[in-house]
């Protein structure tokens, strides 16, 4: 389940209001999020101790909360559409990537469409932006979004060329561990 809540709150009150949004997916599960415990995986991405069948993952920008819940380990990304942060993009994208956007009748929203992407899925494996960005790529066609990651399914949300939310599923458990794999040779 992906729940998207369009709510512009003081950024100091987004948090909060994230893991209230939590607890209220959370229950349509039977889970009550006050009363459990959630420890940290490796890197950090938290996840419900006493409940293994029951993954979720949060995202907010201004303006928007997002929260995945449901059966799969899954990343969630949101963002609002603004101007393409050209260094960002030579850092973390491919060249096609980079030319889908240079290309774009959008360029803008095209850099957060595969920015969102990227995100979804670091988030999906628990690592972070940390991930060798590069090393994943994203293209758009007519069957939707394809990517050379196997064992992942990613969709995309756009919000009134305003926003721009991406979920990551893992769909295929050693297909994680392997992308988790090639990160640290990529730093040895």
């Amino acid at each position: 389940m992906l729940e998207i809540s369009m709510r512009v709150l003081p950024h100091a009150e987004q948090h909060a209001y994230a893991h209230k949004l939590l607890g209220r997916c959370l229950e349509r599960y039977g889970i009550d999020y006050k009363n459990s415990a959630v420890g940290k995986g490796e890197y950090g991405k938290p996840y419900l101790l006493n409940c293994s069948t029951v993954h979720y993952n949060l995202s907010d920008c201004s303006g928007m909360t997002v929260c995945y819940v449901g059966r799969y380990e899954a990343g969630v990304d949101a963002e609002n559409v603004r101007p393409c942060p050209k260094k960002v993009m030579r850092r973390v994208f491919t060249q096609g990537e980079t030319r889908l956007v240079e290309n774009a009748e959008n360029p803008d929203l095209m850099f957060f469409r595969l920015w969102t992407l990227k995100e979804s899925f670091v988030k999906a494996i628990g690592i972070g932006i940390s991930y060798p960005m590069k090393t994943i790529e994203f293209s758009f066609g007519e069957r939707g979004i394809t990517s050379n990651a196997d064992g992942f399914v990613f969709s995309q949300h756009i919000i009134s060329d305003r926003y721009v939310v991406s979920l990551c599923r893992i769909s295929d458990p050693k297909k994680k561990s392997q992308a988790l794999a090639r990160m640290q040779m990529q730093e040895t």
